[in-house]
C-alpha cells in the first residue's frame, strides 16, 4: 500500500521524475488507445472505409509500396528536402540569432522585419518561388527554408538574450574580451535552449514538407498525398502521413540524445 501511495505521489507532483518503466506504459497505453480507437471505427464501420481505412489496409499498402521500393524513393526525396532546407536555414540562423539578441545594434533594424515576414503564409510564396527558383527540388527546399528560417531567429535570439548577465559580466572580470563574449560566454549558455529550438523549428519543417511538394513536385511524400487524394486512395494518404510523423519522431529523437550529449549540464 505505501509503494502505491509513493507511485501515485509521483505521478501527480509536478516536474517529479517516475521510473522508465512506467513512462513507458503510459506511452505504449497511448498508442494502443489511439490505435484501438482508430481500429474500432474503421473496422467497426462506424466511419466509412472510403474516408478512414482500417489499420491493416493502411499496412498492406505500406508493405506493397515497400516491395516495389516506390515508398523508400518517395520518402528518400522528402527527408532530402527536408533536412537540406533545416540546415540551410540553421546555419544562418543560430549565428545570426545570437547576435541578434546580444547586440542591440543588430536586433533594432533586423527585428521588426523579421517578425513582420514570420507572419506571413509560406503558401502564398510557393507561386514566387516557382517563378523565381523553378520547379526543382530548389524550390522545396525554399519553402522549408522560408517556413523555419525566421522563427527559429526569433527564438535564438531570446536565448541569447535570456543569457544571465551576471555570468556574462564575470566572464569580463575573468579576462574574457568583449569580442569574445558571443561564442564563449553566451553561446555554451544559450546551448540548451538552442538545441531546443532546433528541435521544435525541426516539426515545423516536416509540416512544411507537403505544402512544399503539393506543386510542381514529381516525387516525395507530399506528392504522393496529393496524387492519392485525386484517385481517392485513402490509405495511401494515411501512410505518407504515417511515414512524415515516423520521420518527425525519429529526428526529435535524435535531437534529444544530440542534447543529452552536447549539454548534459542541463539535464
Amino acid at each position: 500500500m505505501a509503494q502505491r501511495r509513493t507511485a501515485w505521489t509521483r505521478l501527480t507532483t509536478p516536474f517529479a521524475n517516475i521510473p522508465a518503466s512506467t513512462a513507458t506504459t503510459l506511452a505504449l497505453a497511448m498508442w494502443v488507445v489511439v490505435i484501438g480507437g482508430w481500429a474500432l471505427l474503421s473496422y467497426g464501420r462506424v466511419v466509412p472505409n472510403m474516408f478512414l481505412p482500417t489499420p491493416g489496409t493502411v499496412l498492406q499498402t505500406t508493405y506493397r509500396m515497400s516491395l516495389d521500393g516506390s515508398l523508400f524513393y518517395h520518402t528518400l526525396t522528402s527527408a532530402k528536402v527536408v533536412i537540406l532546407g533545416f540546415i540551410v536555414s540553421s546555419v544562418i540562423a543560430v549565428p545570426l540569432g545570437l547576435w541578434m539578441g546580444t547586440y542591440r545594434a543588430v536586433q533594432a533594424p533586423l527585428e521588426p522585419l523579421v517578425n513582420f515576414i514570420r507572419y506571413l503564409p509560406v503558401t502564398s510564396f510557393v507561386p514566387l518561388f516557382i517563378l523565381w527558383i523553378g520547379i526543382g527540388i530548389e524550390q522545396r527546399i525554399a519553402v522549408i527554408f522560408f517556413g523555419t528560417f525566421f522563427q527559429q531567429l526569433v527564438m535564438i535570439s531570446d536565448c541569447a538574450r535570456s543569457v544571465s548577465r551576471d555570468l556574462v559580466n564575470a566572464s569580463y572580470t575573468l579576462g574574457t574580451r568583449r569580442s569574445e563574449a558571443v561564442w564563449h560566454v553566451i553561446f555554451p549558455a544559450a546551448l540548451p535552449a538552442i538545441l531546443d529550438t532546433l528541435r521544435v523549428t525541426m516539426g515545423w519543417a516536416w509540416t512544411y514538407l507537403v505544402v512544399a511538394e503539393l506543386v510542381a513536385a514529381s516525387s516525395g511524400l507530399g506528392y504522393i498525398s496529393l496524387k492519392a487524394m485525386r484517385g481517392f486512395q485513402v490509405d495511401v494518404i494515411f501512410m505518407a502521413i504515417a511515414a512524415i510523423g515516423l520521420l518527425g519522431l525519429i529526428t526529435d529523437t535524435a535531437f534529444r540524445i544530440i542534447r543529452a550529449r552536447v549539454a548534459p549540464w542541463a539535464a
